[in-house]
């Protein structure tokens, strides 16, 4: 990728990568250099599991531009151990983390979704004479949901209990993970990373004090919607980040994505907005800076 040199006064802050995973061993020092060059200049690296997270809070803790957040993703809530709020206390120890997550709901791979799947044929018929195999699946989808909010509703506990804010992550599970975030009043903050839904559930997020982030979704051909979220909610109510390394932006896309590609994101979010990159950039770092508190 050649990444021109930044002319930014105000820096960007990339605020969900896992640069855990394996796709950035090869040349993870190029990946932060990159990043630099483009003028993203923190990085904030995202824990899916308890181990990914201790991986996370390494790599916070080795450099310095990068900072950690902890937690289990929920299609992980089945395999997660019996406790993993005593590790993640733990790890939350380290002045190098600066939120809990991702944490939520995703009911994208349902177990009744995924047996159709696996017999090729549609999830069955509403209107027809359940099979005792569908009751069956359909029993298995609401132990499935009731794992992952249990773990959701002890992870918001946790991060009530450490004054941390949460990153949430929310598939096909909408009105439930609003529902269990509601519980909770204003006890914490949430950013729903990659979002992708309409304004007007951007709304009820930021009605409720929450903020939402952006992703190199807002290239896509197909990604209008997002884009005209992201030219209408206010300047303040919005973060920018790649989860990298899924959703590379244009003129990435179907490649591996890094945290540079912040810059791209931004960028067309300025377009979208008829503003400058720079007032993006300034707006977008001062409010991951408020809600991360990366000097607490």
């Amino acid at each position: 990728m050649n990444s021109q040199p930044s002319t930014l006064n105000s820096q960007l802050i990339e605020t969900h990568a896992h640069l855990d995973y394996p796709d950035f061993a090869p040349d993870f020092d190029d990946v932060l250099r990159r990043a630099t060059e483009a003028g993203v200049t923190r990085i904030i690296t995202i824990g899916t599991s308890v181990e990914s997270s201790r991986r996370a809070v390494e790599l916070a803790e080795k450099y310095p531009n990068i900072f950690a957040v902890i937690g289990v993703h929920p299609t992980y809530a089945a395999e997660a151990g019996e406790d993993v709020l005593t590790p993640l206390r733990e790890l939350a120890k380290s002045p190098r983390v600066v939120a809990l997550g991702e944490i939520g709901l995703d009911y994208h791979r349902l177990p009744t979704v995924e047996a159709a799947k696996q017999k090729n044929v549609q999830v069955f018929n509403a209107l027809q004479s359940e099979t005792e195999e569908q009751m069956e699946a359909t029993i298995e989808d609401g132990a499935y949901k009731s794992k992952q909010a249990e773990l959701f509703e002890q992870l918001l506990d946790l991060a009530v209990e450490l004054k941390f804010n949460v990153v949430i992550h929310q598939r096909d599970a909408w009105d439930d993970t609003l529902e269990i975030l509601r519980g909770y009043g204003r006890q914490l903050s949430g950013v729903f990373h990659c979002f992708g839904g309409a304004l007007e559930q951007a709304n009820e997020v930021l009605d409720l004090g929450h903020l939402v982030s952006f992703t190199g979704i807002v290239t896509f051909k197909n990604g209008r919607q997002v884009r005209e979220v992201a030219a209408r909610v206010p300047l303040d109510a919005f973060m920018v980040e790649t989860d990298c390394p899924y959703l590379a932006p244009v003129p990435f896309r179907g490649k591996r994505a890094e945290p540079a590609h912040t810059r791209l994101v931004a960028e067309e979010i300025a377009k979208a907005r008829g503003i400058s990159l720079e007032e993006v950039a300034r707006a977008t770092t001062a409010t991951a800076e408020e809600f991360f508190r990366f000097n607490r």
